[in-house]
């Protein structure tokens, strides 16, 4: 047997492994651990996968700017998944954005035109186009259609739900329709039981309405009812019911509501304490009124709350020529801005001011109509709706107030992340009612700014969501002989503090 059959019976030589590392020195790829080596080979692909994505984006755009002025139009929209959706509700939104179009560009922008005002219908959870040629007989040479593959939302929502806000805990229950009728339409139904708020009920019916390319004004029809538990500060319960219209319309600069509303309002419930002047004022009345709102809210939110400039603006006209018992020019304006200090602080300042001026021949108001200012969630350490003209134990209310706040929010030492935070603040305010039959409305507005009942302290935020939880040990620095105050601890939870 001679030397190459002794090597076919042994078999094939073993492998031997490259005498140098063939990896690039760059890729640092792992010589022993294959557990390693494998998330290594992971990564690498992830790499160059989200590299070549990012070429083709970038090969897209170029394709796309390219061709910006080739001549182009849209040639037929096509909605593919609206099951629901009125074919005729879809071409008023569509048709404005079909303009004159030359270009590829111009078709872009049309394309882009069409997909937010869908989005903006709510009745979509998305959206998604597709250009693809033209595929009509009759279409030119460049023609394209737009292909919009919409998913719709579920139609049917209910929920239940326990809140707390504004000083009160409640159990709720909702429920909605979406597309009623096929335009987008919304009617919505809640009820409610709370330890302030007894009972409350709210029926709302809501549509777009479409007019050019721009779907942002839409009209509500909403019914309405309540029963409020003011046995605390004004020794009785008030009933409403109610109906209210309203068209409410969003601009670049905020969202206008103009709105006309009919309220039937009843004192109840008196206790035997309640003072005389309550005792007047148990009975029906009934509001006509024409209102505009104006809210800018461009605030964004954050651990410490929401940051950045809020306002709120409102006049009222109830009676004369509308009817009702309630006669008055109402106004009331709210604002406020929140903003980074200095590292790990937020500076947060806010101011509110309310008019009620009388238009009856009594030049009396209602006290469902006034003001009430004081508590934890306007001037702290007062009592809830503290402020004010009182008899007895009773707050009557006020037509003419003003209130200021300023708060210094920190970071918990150590803990920036959580939602917890100190905070130092000073508020100032004052709520009074107006005689105009001794005293010029001048005079006593300046009577009013130049005598506030001032409160300071210091207190734990806990911001969860929308709601924000106040503990603050506060004192009242200055105090009117009627306020009623709170020295020490008070607790505050709901949606907008001072």
């Amino acid at each position: 047997m001679d030397d190459d059959d002794e090597n076919l019976l042994s078999g094939p030589a073993p492998l031997r492994a490259p005498l140098a590392n063939t990896s690039s020195p760059r890729d640092a790829e792992p010589e022993d651990d294959i557990e390693v080596l494998l998330r290594w080979q992971e990564d690498r692909m992830k790499r160059r996968l989200a590299g070549e994505y990012e070429s083709a984006v970038v090969r897209i755009a170029e394709l796309v700017n390219g061709n910006l002025d080739a001549p182009a139009r849209i040639s037929a929209v096509r909605v593919l998944g609206a099951t629901t959706t009125r074919p005729g509700f879809l071409h008023a939104l569509i048709a404005p954005h079909l303009g004159e179009q030359a270009t590829f560009g111009d078709a872009l922008h049309a394309t882009r035109g069409i997909v937010e005002s869908l989005a903006r219908t709510d009745a979509f959870t998305g959206v998604a186009p597709t250009l693809a040629l033209a595929t009509s007989p009759l279409a030119k040479p460049g023609d394209l259609d737009v292909l919009l593959h919409v998913r719709e939302h579920s139609r049917f929502y209910f929920r239940t739900a326990t809140e707390l806000g504004d000083g009160e805990g409640s159990a709720s229950a909702t429920g909605r329709i979406r597309n009623v009728f096929g335009g987008a339409e919304t009617l919505a139904a809640s009820v409610s039981f709370g330890t302030k708020t007894r009972h409350s009920f709210t029926a709302t019916f809501a549509a777009p309405i479409v007019t050019g390319k721009h779907l942002n004004t839409r009209a509500e029809l909403q019914v309405y009812g309540s029963h409020l538990d003011n046995e605390s500060w004004a020794s009785s319960s008030e009933e409403i019911e109610g109906v209210k219209t309203a068209i409410r319309r969003d601009t670049p600069w905020g969202t206008h509501e103009f709105a006309y509303e009919l309220a039937q309002r009843h004192i109840c419930g008196l206790l035997p304490s309640a003072s005389l002047s309550m005792r007047e004022q148990a009975r029906d009345t009934t509001k006509s009124a024409l209102s505009h709102t104006f809210v800018h809210d461009s605030r964004v939110e954050s651990s410490a709350g929401r940051l950045g400039p809020y306002l709120k603006l409102s006049q009222e006209l109830a009676g004369v020529a509308l009817g009702g018992d309630a006669a008055h020019l109402k106004g009331e304006a709210h604002a406020s801005f929140s903003g980074r200090f200095f590292p790990g602080t937020t500076l947060s300042l806010s101011t509110r001011a309310g008019l009620l001026y009388p238009l009856a021949p009594s030049r009396q108001t209602l006290f469902s109509d006034r003001f009430q200012l004081g508590g934890p969630l306007s001037v702290r350490s007062m009592r809830w709706n503290g402020l004010g003209a009182r008899d007895g134990p009773d707050s009557l209310g006020g037509d003419l107030y003003w209130a200021a706040g300023v708060s210094l929010i920190g970071d918990i030492p150590r803990k920036p992340h959580w939602p917890l935070k100190t905070h130092a603040w000073v508020n100032a305010g004052r709520l009074d009612g107006l005689d105009l039959a001794r005293r010029p409305l001048a005079d006593q507005i300046r009577a009013t700014l130049a005598s506030p009942s001032v409160t300071a302290g210091v207190g734990l935020i806990f911001n969860h969501g929308l709601a924000r939880a106040e503990i603050n040990f506060g004192v009242p620095l200055v105090a009117a002989k009627s306020d009623r105050v709170v020295k020490g601890l008070q607790v505050g939870v709901g949606l907008e503090f001072l």
